[in-house]
C-alpha cells in the first residue's frame, strides 16, 4: 500500500509517497507566511499534484507537524514557527478536499517513526530519536510503534530540566535542555562570548580550528545532551538511541563522540544502547509521516 506523506515545516512544506520502503514521488513547496488558510490551501495543491503524479495509487495521508496536536479532532493546536497557525482542523480540511483517510504526527515522533523501521534503528524494537536542530524534540518507540503517552506529549526531552536555574527556555521553564544544547542556544552563548553575532555552524568552525571559547560552548552542549540521554537510558531503557538534526547530525562524527562520552560518563553501572547518527536526515519527515498513515490505516 503507497501511502502520502506530509511533513509541514516553518519555511517549507515536504511531501513524499512511500511504496514499500522506497519513496516513489517527493516535491517541495515554501510553507506560506499569511496564517492557516493560505498554509492549508498550498498543502491541498501539493498534495493534489503527488497524488495526480504518484507512480503509485495512494490509499491514506499522513501529516506530520510541529507543537501540540489534539489527536482525537485532528487539530495542531498551535505550530510555533508559522504565523497565525492554531486550532487549526488540518485532519478534516485534507480528508474533505482529497477525499482520502487522514492521520495526523507530531513531526518528531514522524522522524522517530521512520528512523526506527528504516534508518539507524532498523531491527529494534524499542528506539529513541532526539533531534537538535534550532530547538530540540524527540519521539519513543515502543514495540515497532509511536509511544505518546496519557496526553500526547511523550518523547519531550528539549524540555526536561538539565541545569536547574539555567536560561530561561521558550517554553517558560529555566534549565531545558533546549535552553542549553540547541543551535539557538549554541548561537545565542556564541554571541556573548565573542560580542559579535555568530551562527551555530560559524562556532563549530571555530570549534574545529581550535578555538578555546567555542570548544567550551560546544563541549558543554555535548556534556548537556549526554546527560538527557543518559537519562532516558535509565528511564526508557530502549535498544538503539538515534541522534539527528543540525546540531545533532551537522556537528558531524566529533560532536556526537563528544555526546557519547557525556553518556557513558552519566550511565556508570548500567548497561547502555548504542548512540548512532540519523541515516534518513531531511527525508525523516515524510517517510515517518507516510509510515504512520499506514499504521494507524490498518489499526
Amino acid at each position: 500500500m503507497a501511502t502520502l506523506g506530509i511533513d509541514l515545516g516553518g519555511t517549507k512544506i515536504a511531501l513524499g509517497v512511500l511504496e514499500g520502503e522506497e519513496l516513489v514521488y517527493e516535491s517541495r513547496v515554501a510553507t506560506p507566511r499569511e496564517g492557516a488558510e493560505a498554509v492549508l490551501q498550498v498543502m491541498i495543491a501539493a498534495a493534489r499534484e503527488a497524488l495526480a503524479e504518484s507512480p503509485a495509487p495512494v490509499r491514506a495521508i499522513g501529516v506530520g507537524t510541529p507543537g501540540p496536536i489534539d489527536y482525537e479532532s485532528g487539530v495542531v493546536i498551535f505550530a510555533p514557527n508559522i504565523p497565525n497557525f492554531a486550532n487549526v482542523a488540518i485532519v478534516d480540511a485534507l480528508r474533505e478536499a482529497l477525499g482520502l483517510p487522514v492521520f495526523i504526527e507530531n513531526d518528531a515522533n514522524a522522524a522517530a517513526l521512520a528512523e526506527h523501521h528504516l534508518g539507524a534503528a532498523r531491527g529494534a524494537r524499542h528506539s529513541f530519536f532526539v533531534t537538535v536542530s534550532t530547538g530540540i524534540g524527540g519521539g519513543l518507540i515502543v514495540n515497532n510503534r509511536v509511544w505518546r503517552g496519557a496526553y500526547g506529549q511523550a518523547g519531550e526531552i528539549g524540555h526536561v530540566t538539565v541545569l536547574a536555574g539555567g536560561p530561561l527556555c521558550g517554553c517558560g521553564n529555566r534549565g531545558c535542555l533546549e535552553a542549553v544544547a540547541s543551535g539557538r542556544a549554541l548561537a545565542r552563548d556564541a554571541g556573548y562570548a565573542f560580542a559579535r553575532p555568530l551562527s551555530t555552524p560559524e562556532l563549530f568552525e571555530l570549534w574545529r580550528e581550535g578555538d578555546e571559547k567555542a570548544r567550551e560552548l560546544v563541549e558543554g552542549s555535548a556534556s548537556y545532551l549526554g546527560q538527557a540521554l543518559a537519562d532516558v537510558q535509565k528511564l526508557f531503557d530502549p535498544q538503539v538511541i538515534v541522534v539527528g538534526g543540525g546540531v545533532g547530525v551537522g556537528g558531524g562524527p566529533e560532536y556526537l563522540e563528544l555526546v557519547r562520552r557525556s553518556y557513558a560518563r552519566n550511565l556508570r553501572g548500567w548497561r547502555s544502547a548504542p548512540v548512532r547518527p540519523a541515516e534518513l536526515l531531511e527525508r525523516a519527515g515524510v517517510i515517518g509521516a507516510a509510515l504512520a498513515a499506514e499504521a494507524e490505516s490498518k489499526s
